[in-house]
């Protein structure tokens, strides 16, 4: 039986998406909705997302920061979910109640292998 995710967010022509993908389709994972970041989602939805979740990972190479949403507000991780451009970071995935923002194999394998 295949796992799923409930929401992934992507960008077409992103490495970090590619590489996000290649795991999901290698080990069976199929999303529930998937959201094209041609949709721009912002900080106000980073915070909502956030907001719903019980620990949000967030990896940016090889650094991965972890959040327990017990602990931290969504509006101080939202920042951390932000590219450049103000706008959330693809890929991002909802795994049951973890939020996960960039693609780590570690993080993944861990969360989802």
């Amino acid at each position: 039986m295949s796992k799923k995710v409930q929401w992934h967010y992507h960008r077409n022509g992103c490495i970090s998406c590619k590489r996000a993908l290649d795991f999901m389709n290698q080990h069976d994972i199929k999303a529930s909705e998937t959201v094209s970041s041609n949709k721009k989602l912002q900080s106000k939805d980073a915070a909502a997302l956030a907001a719903q979740a019980s620990k949000v990972i967030i990896a940016k190479g090889n650094k991965v920061t972890e959040f327990n949403m017990k602990e931290s507000t969504p509006d101080d991780v939202s920042e951390h979910m932000l590219g450049p451009t103000g706008n959330l970071r693809a890929p991002t995935l909802v795994v049951g109640k973890t939020l996960l923002v960039g693609f780590n194999q570690d993080v993944y394998t861990r969360i989802l292998g």
